[in-house]
């Protein structure tokens, strides 16, 4: 009897039955010779086995867990039983772009770590569930854009990024006349110019704008709104603004060396090796042959690696100063860095660069760490160990400590929206700003975050623009 086929009262046990199926993933030695995804498609039968896996529980956690709140129960329910046109329809009506989330959501840390089966076995393979049926919906060309009886009314989005695109998609389906402004001249933001290839290829992006564009949403490309169009001359034209302009400030290096040749921010690099135009500014970065050390633990860092490996690095190595239970990148981004040939050294802290002699990087000064008590967000804080100091041989050192809200210049009227301590815009409960009518959302306003949490603020920012201009809507 087919697995997918078993009478009500096996099926809450199919859990114990079928065994969680990883999707299909390239060997590493072939992965790392391109810029190709390296995940593929669950087939019908294995997607409807692993949908199955789902036990229904009455609260389920992978809902709440969703930053969006995603219907998943639901969806993996019809996915078990073969509708995965209906599963797919249903995971679009929380989601504007489930077929990416899919691929760059830490499910590990969300929906699938807060799965119910977590304490018996491996949670139901959620992420690569979703992908499979919004891919499904897109082969048999059942994602249609439907265009909404305009409303006479007009707003502007400014970055086309994830909280961007997914605004501009909720304003478009109530009606609205949505124009996007991007300052980079290739849509998509971060999407685009952070996320490599090899986990979101860019024909992903590139479907879902033209989707968007199909909607109805206009795109005004290499336009810097806040030094080439003021917020007056916005307001002159639309009625309200979101601003999804992210976080792309690199965090400062405070060591001794800082200003050797060799030193890079994360940013430039993936965009640079990842964006294939030759529009991309700065100086080339040359990776091929050299030494390179990533600086940082996150998901930045795990991305950094990965394209130096592709890219022809002679060896790639990760600093990190707290362990491997207290790095906050992917766990499945860790692995793959570790299959493809990237180096760890955890508990390691750099201190400072040597100078090859030349005014160029030859090295890491580092110090070994211990983690001493947990400070309030339970986190251990770690903590020099006296006369550990040894060095990493580098020729090329990429900063990924993260990145903060760039900000207006002083003489922008932007410039007066209330910022937080960290730089970022202060919103209310329905993500507007200090100034009437201008909203915000994603890393803008809470700092280097996930795309999952990019979407969900972009849909309620949607929500409290649509209810701000109702309120506003002329006798």
């Amino acid at each position: 009897m087919p697995t997918t086929d078993l009478p009500p009262q096996l099926a809450k046990y199919a859990w114990s039955r079928i065994l969680r199926a990883t999707p299909p993933k390239r060997g590493a030695e072939e992965r790392v010779a391109d810029f190709r995804e390296i995940y593929s498609e669950y087939d019908e039968a294995t997607a409807r086995a692993q949908a199955l896996r789902c036990i229904q529980c009455p609260v389920p956690g992978c809902v709440q867990a969703c930053p969006l709140h995603n219907r998943i129960p639901e969806w993996l329910a019809l996915t078990a039983q073969g509708q995965f046109a209906e599963a797919a329809a249903l995971s679009r009506a929380t989601s504007n772009m489930p077929e990416i989330c899919s691929r760059v959501c830490p499910q590990e840390k969300l929906c699938e770590g807060s799965c119910i089966l977590t304490a018996r076995t491996e949670p139901v393979s959620i992420g690569a569930v979703e992908r499979f049926i919004n891919e499904y919906a897109f082969r048999h060309h059942l994602v249609e854009a439907v265009q909404a009886p305009a409303n006479g009314r007009k707003v502007a989005v400014i970055g086309s990024g994830p909280g961007g695109l997914a605004c501009a998609d909720e304003m478009a389906r109530l009606g609205y006349a949505v124009t996007v402004f991007e300052a980079q001249l290739i849509p998509g933001g971060l999407l685009v110019n952070g996320i490599p290839a090899f986990k979101l290829e860019k024909r992903i992006v590139e479907r879902r704008i033209e989707l968007l564009a199909t909607h109805g949403v206009a795109f005004r490309l290499g336009v810097r709104v806040g030094w080439d169009v003021s917020l007056a001359g916005l307001q002159a034209e639309y009625e309200a603004i979101f601003l999804g302009v992210g976080a792309q400030r690199p965090k400062p290096l405070d060591i001794t060396g800082a200003g050797l040749r060799g030193l890079v921010d994360a940013l430039p690099l993936l965009i640079q090796k990842n964006v294939d135009s030759p529009l991309v500014e700065g100086a080339p970065i040359d990776v091929r042959g050299k030494r390179v050390a990533v600086l940082g633990g996150g998901d930045t860092a795990m991305d950094c690696l990965r394209t130096s490996l592709r890219s022809g690095a002679r060896a790639v190595t990760c600093l990190y100063r707290r362990d491997l239970a207290n790095m906050p990148g992917s766990r499945k981004e860790y692995a793959n860095a570790l299959e493809e040939g990237a180096d760890f050294q955890f508990l390691t802290n750099p201190i400072g660069l040597i100078d090859d002699g030349t005014g160029s990087v030859g090295g890491v000064q580092c110090v070994r760490m211990e983690l001493g008590a947990p400070d309030a967000s339970g986190r251990r804080q770690p903590r020099a160990v006296p006369g550990s100091d040894f060095v990493v041989p580098a020729d090329l050192v990429v900063v990924a400590y993260g990145f903060d809200p760039v900000p207006f210049p002083k003489e922008s009227d932007f410039a007066r929206i209330e910022l937080d301590k960290w730089g970022g815009f202060k919103t209310d409960r329905d993500q507007m700003t200090s100034l009437p009518g201008v909203f915000a959302g994603g890393d803008s306003v809470r700092g280097p975050s996930l795309v999952v949490h990019a979407v969900r603020d972009a849909r309620l920012a949607a929500q409290g623009m649509h209810r701000y201009l109702h309120a506003r809507q002329p006798a």
